[in-house]
């Protein structure tokens, strides 16, 4: 993984002056990250209903109005490189591009039906971080310098105390969004699902870290997805979006961004990247959503206050307070024309609407305990006019109550429609334990009627055993009122001439003749349960013995009396298999 890394990095390494002059970028800049005792302290949890970013600061500047044409290789006499032609605004950096896909694809492999496509957390990494400023990131995905958001103090942003001891944004007082796609710790660590956080690792490195682009843009994918979300219907992304950062200002642009790179994108060398210049937005506090301050990078001049209205004042310049009043010479400064603000992307066109889900099949389902379901549950999904629809996802569900999962341990998947209007739910395995369930099929984001599937699991069948033999000849004996040799008796159980493991076993000590019955002298058992008085008392049939997985029992320990003599003990099977074992016993003192 880091072999690859590096060879991009190589292609398109920034020079040490980028990585200065990208740091400006953010609103803050971070404080030493040292370990401290708060950083062992027990955490608080996070704000209910908290966006990822805190409601944070995020970049306003939008797509240029011209649709980006399909970038091409062109090859100049006398190079050897193919350079990629094409709007400036399309080109991403060349990790962050491959962090953005690989996430993608990770979140499709286990919730297809999300349908979770990499220009959107493109559009989302433009916004918050400026695709990591520009991809001024080393060889395996991790920001040059750290990428730190505002404190969030509740002063134009949300209100987060502290909950990470400054782990990772060095702040020991407030949380400050942090990374490429600007997490704060308290959902990075310990606010997403069951409390577990939405941290992932999406480079393989067994760390989860926000300040690397594989393993943020990853997180961002899964909390994209959450709830059963399908990012093709235009509710769930734009609910998905506003869980992000709770403003209308902050859906737009980000969708504007959305819809910009897929009309066309092209790889740039890392910290090459084209850098954002106004930044604004107050989030879910409700300040200034995308007013925006006027920070050219390199350029000196302050950010504007989240919350503030109005534009910063240019000392130096004669006239008035915005610069545009008459210079010396009589002429006068014509003021700034603003830039044009694209309209909103149109959402996509709706599919043919779903109203009827339809069972295919008409057998419920069935399995052997620990065995996998022949059939998988299946139904075709319609329209009002009764014509199939595809691409609609379509929710499994198993009740939690049964050991029956699908893959991966999950109890609910969704996937969407063929082409033929067919839902087919992944393989199902059945518990180890026998019962009946229902499997649900439901419409996402439909009111279809859900399905119900039977399904039920049978108990695996007893293991067979055709024979039963000794492992050793060795004769047995044992001195009246002494014990036989520890775990004297062995033997293996068969069927069709391979090991039988699980086969259940009886051994009953019995009498000689045609007519054998339980023996009431000479060798015993005793019973491994008994305690007190009883845990002493003869015991000459024994239930319950099992063969290992190798086929092969060793019996408990076998006793003697004051009786001398042959005895027989006879070993025998629910198939029909038998074993008559000889045991001797010397008189005492002989």
């Amino acid at each position: 993984m880091a072999a690859t890394f590096r060879r991009r990095l190589h292609r398109g390494a920034a020079s040490t002056a980028v990585a200065l002059a990208l740091a400006a970028l953010t609103a803050s800049q971070a404080p030493a990250l040292t370990e401290t005792a708060a950083d062992r302290k027990q955490q608080p949890a996070p704000p209910a209903d908290t966006p990822i970013d805190g409601g944070s600061a995020y970049f306003t500047d939008r797509p240029p109005l011209n649709r980006p044409a399909p970038h091409h290789k062109k090859h100049d006499r006398g190079q050897s490189a193919a350079v990629a032609t094409g709007p400036a605004e399309a080109g991403l950096p060349a990790s962050v591009l491959v962090a953005y896909k690989k996430a993608a694809s990770a979140v499709h492999a286990t919730d297809p039906g999300c349908r979770l496509p990499w220009q959107l957390l493109a559009g989302i990494g433009k916004v918050e971080s400026g695709q990591a400023r520009g991809g001024a990131v080393d060889a395996e995905g991790t920001t040059l310098q750290p990428i730190i958001g505002p404190q969030l103090n509740g002063h134009g942003f949300a209100l987060i105390t502290d909950t990470d001891g400054g782990r990772y944004d060095g702040d020991l007082t407030h949380d400050r969004a942090v990374g490429p796609m600007q997490f704060i710790p308290s959902t990075w660590s310990n606010g997403g699902p069951d409390g577990a956080g939405w941290g992932a690792d999406g480079n393989g490195d067994g760390k989860k870290d926000p300040h690397n682009v594989f393993d943020a843009a990853l997180a961002a994918g899964h909390y994209l997805c959450a709830g059963g979300r399908d990012l093709s219907a235009q509710d769930d992304l734009d609910r998905a979006i506003l869980g992000y950062n709770d403003s209308e200002d902050y859906l737009r642009t980000v969708l504007s961004w959305y819809a910009f790179y897929r009309k066309g994108t092209h790889e740039v060398p890392d910290g090459r990247g084209v850098l954002p210049v106004h930044r604004g937005g107050a989030g879910r506090t409700g300040g200034n959503h995308g007013g925006g301050t006027h920070h050219k990078h390199g350029s000196g001049a302050p950010d504007r206050h989240p919350g503030t209205t109005g534009k910063p004042n240019h000392p130096g310049r004669p006239g008035g307070s915005h610069g545009t009043g008459s210079t010396p010479g009589g002429t006068k400064t014509p003021a700034p024309k603003p830039t044009p603000t694209p309209p909103a992307p149109k959402p996509p066109t709706e599919p043919a609407r779903l109203t009827v889900l339809e069972r295919v099949g008409d057998q419920d389902l069935s399995a052997t305990a620990g065995g996998e379901f022949a059939t998988s549950p299946q139904v075709r999904a319609k329209d009002a006019a009764g014509k199939t629809v595809a691409g609609a996802p379509v929710r499994f569900t198993l009740p939690a109550s049964t050991g029956a999962r699908f893959p991966g341990g999950a109890t609910t998947v969704t996937v969407p429609t063929d082409k033929d209007g067919l839902a087919t739910a992944p393989t199902l395995r059945a518990g180890d334990k026998a019962g009946a369930f229902t499997v649900r099929a439901t419409a996402v984001g439909r009111t279809a009627p859900a399905v119900a599937f039977g399904a039920t699991v049978k108990a695996k069948p007893a293991p067979k055993a055709d024979k039963i033999a000794r492992t050793s000849d060795k004769e047995l004996t044992a001195t009246a009122g002494q014990p036989f040799a520890e775990d004297a008796v062995e033997v293996e159980a068969t069927y069709q001439g391979k090991a039988a493991a699980g086969v259940a076993i009886t051994a009953t000590m019995i009498t000689a003749g045609p007519r054998p019955e339980e023996n009431d002298k000479g060798p015993y058992f005793k019973d491994p349960e008994a305690t007190g008085d009883d845990k002493d008392d003869p015991v000459r049939t024994l239930t319950g013995l099992t063969t290992d997985a190798n086929g092969l029992l060793k019996l408990p320990k076998i006793y003697t009396d004051k009786h001398a003599g042959t005895f027989l003990l006879r070993l025998t099977t629910a198939d029909g298999a038998v074993l008559t074992v000889k045991l001797k016993v010397a008189p005492a003192g002989s």
